[in-house]
């Protein structure tokens, strides 16, 4: 007769990343699902996916969208728990994106508590505003293929040294094609942006802060000392006391399986 094997699931890394424009989101991003083996999930990704898919909650966002509406924060969740229980998740996940207030914050929180979890990492990458201003405005990218540049930590070979960039001396090493800016990698749009991110984090983050679950990283040094600082959060995970729920699911799974094989091998309690 066929054995199946009953396994038995620990909580969750259920993880928010923070940071700036510029703060090394995309470079470290990757190298923490690798680590953890989790994914990376990006709530307009998520939306845009469950709008492709036909879901119920893609729908009612579609119907939103289309009417030139804002996509509400229970759609949101709505999305966010969907995704969540799919089988790439079951390791865990790190949300970017998301939340960007304190009523998403709480709104997450209660959905995570409906199925006994929580989260139980918050990651900050923090550099001074006027290192992003040198890091952003620095960047120059080649439309087609998505090659970035920067004018003093990687400029392109068709940039004299000392030389003003611009247009006409900002070309792609590959193909010879002229360099873009984006519209909102200059000094004035990065206000703007930087001025709304420190507005929405910092009470987030004061949010989770007496969890212990905050770990604030200063992304303003060499790469592999902000992994380093990372790689310490991340060992600090712990999924503490099992929810009831698990405890619930688990003591009902050890029943079963002794049952089975106490009928078996009439095995009894000592």
């Amino acid at each position: 007769r066929e054995r199946q094997l009953v396994t038995f699931s620990m909580a969750r890394t259920i993880m928010i990343l923070f940071g700036p424009p510029g703060a090394g989101k995309g470079t470290h991003g990757p190298k923490i699902v690798e680590s953890r083996n989790i994914p990376q999930l990006s709530t307009g990704d998520m939306l845009r996916a469950a709008v492709a898919a036909g879901t119920d909650v893609g729908k009612k966002a579609k119907a939103i969208m289309d009417s030139g509406g804002l996509v509400t924060d229970e759609i949101v969740i709505g999305i966010i728990k969907d995704e969540i229980a799919k089988p790439e998740c079951k390791n865990g996940f790190i949300l970017d994106g998301f939340p960007r207030t304190l009523a998403q914050a709480n709104a997450l929180d209660e959905m995570l508590a409906a199925r006994g979890e929580k989260v139980n990492c918050v990651i900050a990458l923090e550099v001074p505003d006027s290192v992003l201003e040198e890091r952003i405005c620095g960047r120059w990218i080649h439309k087609t293929s998505g090659r970035s540049y920067h004018v003093k930590f990687a400029p392109p070979k068709s940039l004299p040294a000392g030389a003003k960039p611009s247009a006409s001396n900002m070309k792609d090493d590959v193909t010879g094609e002229a360099l873009m800016q984006r519209s909102d990698d200059t000094a004035e749009a990065l206000k703007k942006r930087l001025s709304s991110y420190h507005a929405e984090t910092v009470p987030i983050l004061k949010h989770y802060e007496p969890a212990g679950i905050v770990t604030r990283c200063n992304a303003n040094q060499a790469m592999d000392k902000v992994w380093g600082e990372i790689e310490g959060a991340l060992s600090k995970i712990s999924s503490g006391a099992w929810s009831w729920k698990s405890v619930a699911f688990m003591t009902l799974q050890a029943g079963f399986v002794y049952a089975v094989c106490s009928k078996r091998f009439n095995l009894k309690l000592v």
